[in-house]
């Protein structure tokens, strides 16, 4: 028997692979010369002189080559050879810039050297060389990488120019169309026609696109906008009117303020159409440009709001904006400080001439830190209590990561999320873990409360419960979701009312551990079914005739 014949039903012997082969075809446009079916006919023909059979297909269509995002037929070829997926011996490709036209050469280099390792022999069905490992083909395949990116590069240069002297004569590139404007299709004479619907292109390349002002309905909503504004309704009012007149944006969605802002700053509505405000070249990051290589074209679409009034919102919006620097920042809430005699959210918000405290959180980092900079020391007693209570949540997270591992040792699926400090167990049951602190009243008992930032998921409750200093462990508790089904931010209990709550108190993590793994296991075990039938009354049979 040791000599018998193992059968592998999921993976081909490499003898058999070496008969197989797979095609990866990429095409950026629909406008290339070397189509999909182009690529696809050289690769068959190369493969029927070489006796391979095609048995696989990996396509990019439409999709840039300047990186490896969003072409999913390369993810998923790359991913086939490296799990020992591929049910093939050669890789066929068009050419060496089938890969891509990456920017940095050396990263179509390793898709290959992946392919070779795997053992699939990656063949260039449209070069004049052949890719067998040797000096000169190691040295035009360089080559070939060099002039793919090098190919990018001056294409970009290209169209960019080509789009800044575009844009310099009023036509919109790109891009969805403002609110209240529609884009409309000229000849090259200038002459309308026709209007594009969203997700429509114009079909002549002499064709070009302006914007015009869209239906009067929508025109008047911009109107009302600017005229609300004018008025002092803040930026939030005007979105809540909006969304509850049934009026949504040029994409479909709900208004919010950052929306409005960006609508009333737009001008666009004055007839100013600005191009290359920021640039995104070869996928690369996204950056903002100077205004000196801005591309104006003052007066190329009829203008829907007065110039007036778009002056005097601008400039109402920019009397919202605090624009200091960071050192100034800091000066001006040291004499915050001296004039309050302290500090907190609701004095910075509500300081004249001050910036938000979300600002100040975004430049300098955590309040704490924020109030250090500036020598200010808070209150000390809040300060040790919030060190108090993040150092007990860090023994929960630690005790939930023992209970990970006793429910993963049981053959349970268990994953901790530390966003909402939850395990979940196979998928169905969440165990959230908590700190529960102390308050004590003059002449009723101590009470302890549980704190959430969102509605508790179904499952079970483990509450780490301190001591009445609120600095020492007191014991551990356990509770059903139920029992918290409805409540607020906050939940509180006695010992009196433990009971009636349904929480269970244990002296260590431990007990606990035990107890709750017992009642998972029990919650999560199938249910048990049975086979017998349920019959009607048992009816007498007759007696049979002599």
């Amino acid at each position: 028997m040791s000599q018998a014949l193992v059968v592998h039903g999921t993976r081909l012997p490499q003898s058999h692979k070496m008969y197989r082969a797979a095609q990866y075809v990429r095409m950026s446009t629909d406008h290339q010369q070397y189509s999909i079916e182009n690529q696809a006919a050289v690769i068959a023909t190369y493969a029927e002189l070489h006796k391979l059979t095609l048995v696989r297909t990996y396509c990019d269509e439409g999709e840039s080559g300047l990186k490896i995002d969003n072409r999913r037929g390369l993810t998923e070829l790359i991913n086939d050879v490296c799990t020992d997926k591929a049910d093939f011996g050669h890789l066929l490709i068009f050419d060496v810039s089938r890969w891509g036209r990456f920017q940095d050469v050396d990263e179509s280099a390793h898709y290959e050297f992946v392919c070779r390792k795997a053992g699939v022999r990656v063949a260039y069905c449209a070069e004049q060389f052949v890719n067998d490992g040797s000096l000169l083909s190691s040295i035009m395949k360089n080559i070939k990488r060099v002039m793919a990116a090098e190919f990018s590069r001056e294409l970009s240069g290209r169209v960019h120019a080509a789009s800044m002297r575009i844009a310099s004569k009023g036509f919109r590139l790109g891009g969805r169309e403002p609110f209240g404007l529609v884009r409309q299709v000229v000849d090259d004479k200038c002459r309308p026609k026709g209007t594009l619907q969203a997700g429509e292109h114009k079909f002549l390349s002499t064709d070009r696109v302006k914007l015009v002002p869209g239906p009067r309905d929508k025109v008047e909503v911009v109107r009302w906008i600017f005229d609300e504004y004018l008025r002092g309704k803040p930026q939030e009012a005007i979105a809540r009117e909006l969304n509850s007149r049934g009026i949504v944006t040029n994409k479909g969605g709900a208004w919010c303020q950052g929306s409005i802002g960006k609508l009333l700053r737009q001008e666009v509505y004055i007839g100013n159409l600005i191009y290359n405000r920021q640039s995104e070249k070869l996928g690369a990051k996204r950056t903002k440009n100077p205004t000196d290589l801005w591309v104006r074209s003052d007066g190329a679409i009829n203008a829907i709001i007065d110039r007036d009034v778009f002056k005097r919102v601008n400039k109402a919006l920019d009397e919202r904006f605090v624009r200091i620097s960071e050192e100034e920042m800091l000066v001006r809430l040291r004499k915050l400080l001296m004039k309050k005699g302290k500090l907190s959210a609701t004095i910075i918000d509500a300081a004249p001439g001050l910036p938000s405290l979300a600002t100040y959180l975004r430049h300098f980092g955590p309040i704490r830190n924020l109030y250090r900079m500036i020598g200010y020391v808070g209150n000390q007693s809040y300060w040790d209590k919030l060190g108090t209570r993040k150092r007990m949540m860090e023994v929960q997270l630690s005790n939930a990561a023992r209970l990970q591992e006793t429910f993963k040792k049981s053959g349970r699926r268990a994953t901790l999320s530390l966003p909402t400090d939850c395990l979940q167990v196979d998928g169905a049951v969440n165990i959230c873990f908590r700190v529960a602190t102390c308050r004590k009243y003059v002449n009723i008992p101590p009470k302890w409360q549980l704190h959430h930032r969102q509605r508790w998921p179904a499952g079970w409750i483990v509450g780490l419960r301190l001591a009445e200093d609120n600095e020492t462990i007191l014991d551990y508790i356990l509770m059903p979701s139920t029992s918290l089904s409805f409540r607020g931010a906050r939940f509180c209990f006695s010992e009196a009312s433990r009971a009636s709550g349904r929480i269970e108190r244990f002296d260590n993590f431990g007990q606990l551990s035990r107890v709750l793994l017992q009642r998972v296991s029990d919650e999560l075990r199938p249910a048990r079914t049975t086979n017998a039938k349920v019959s009607g009354p048992k009816s007498r049979a007759k007696p049979k005739a002599k």
